[in-house]
């Protein structure tokens, strides 16, 4: 794709915080409930559904649905747990369900849920579907511990279904994100890199993983992720993009090399986990243009920022095309494999 002759737009000129933030915490919640963040998000006809993480006071996580008119307020709030683990029939889930990313699936007419079950071998990716928010079904295990930030895209590849994670390994040198296929959603092969973690002194050095679900636009699939930076105050999570090819999802178009939306606020500073900012949905309102991101604020809130679709892909695009590789992850350069 050709590269922009002017300088990426500032990242402080993108998303732009609600003024209501946070929008929702465990104070608006109908029952007991020690922390709210990180909610997958999806429309549905006139209504906003946000499925949020709930972490009760055990330190377990369940999923609820909440329900608004606007996006922001007058939430309606199931009375009771939506999604909470059953670890008696899917003993994966001993220690709770976290972190839901939606993708709606025309053909099969319903929503996939990609969500974290946490088991006694660590996390894993577990798909669930669903066709009104009220009733689910769990398809299972797709990877085995360590594995998360996951979701699957909205339509197949050829005749298979792809997949979006982040695994880690004891040991291994960096967490990044990969890229796997289906032909049923239920077995899972073909495994590569997408996008390989920095190394030295990057913000997304070492570790970064997806945040929404890939957002399918005219000029490619939009990506956007965390990275994680370690600092002697702790870890920072802040936000980058990434476009991919339409047809070719493993083939990287556009990389942000800054990151474009951080912790700045006292409700993203300072909570369960200091310094984070955590996507699990964002909805695009095709009359306005506008994304609406929904993101989790220092394990503790949920706050919502927005851009124009417009000036998200002017700014990617202007970012520069990374390193070519294969599907493997290594980078070659003019046909010889480099470091």
């Amino acid at each position: 794709m050709p590269q922009n002759s002017t300088q990426p737009r500032p990242h402080a000129d993108l998303f732009q915080r609600h003024p209501d933030n946070p929008i929702l915490t465990a104070r608006d919640w109908p029952y007991p409930a020690h922390t709210v963040f990180n909610a997958g998000a999806c429309q549905v006809g006139d209504e906003t559904i946000l499925l949020a993480r709930v972490e009760d006071r055990r330190g377990h996580s369940h999923l609820t649905v909440a329900r608004s008119s606007n996006g922001v307020s007058d939430w309606r709030i199931d009375s009771s747990p939506s999604f909470a683990p059953e670890p008696h029939n899917f003993p994966e889930e001993r220690w709770g369900v976290e972190d839901p990313r939606l993708t709606w699936m025309e053909e099969r007419n319903e929503w996939i849920i990609a969500y974290t079950a946490y088991s006694s071998s660590g996390p894993l990716v577990s798909l669930a579907s669903t066709t009104d928010f009220r009733s689910f079904t769990r398809l299972g295990p797709v990877m085995p511990p360590d594995d998360k930030d996951a979701a699957v895209f909205p339509r197949r590849f050829g005749d298979r279904y792809a997949i979006i994670h982040r695994p880690v390994s004891t040991g291994s040198f960096g967490a990044h994100i990969w890229l796997s296929f289906s032909p049923d959603l239920t077995h899972w092969g073909d495994h590569h890199v997408l996008l390989r973690a920095r190394e030295g002194g990057w913000w997304d050095a070492n570790k970064i993983g997806l945040s929404p679900p890939p957002m399918e636009t005219p000029e490619g699939w939009l990506i956007l992720y965390h990275g994680v930076r370690h600092t002697p105050g702790g870890c920072i999570y802040r936000l980058g993009l990434a476009l991919l090819d339409l047809e070719k999802p493993w083939q990287v178009l556009n990389r942000s090399d800054e990151w474009i939306f951080a912790p700045e606020l006292p409700y993203e500073q300072h909570g369960d986990v200091n310094g984070v900012v955590f996507p699990c949905g964002w909805i695009l309102d095709e009359r306005t243009g506008e994304i609406r991101m929904y993101y989790g604020g220092a394990d503790s809130c949920l706050a919502l920022a927005t851009a124009k679709l417009t000036d998200v892909l002017d700014y990617v695009r202007s970012c520069p095309a990374p390193p070519k590789r294969d599907r493997t992850g290594v980078r070659y350069s003019n046909g010889k494999e480099t470091l």
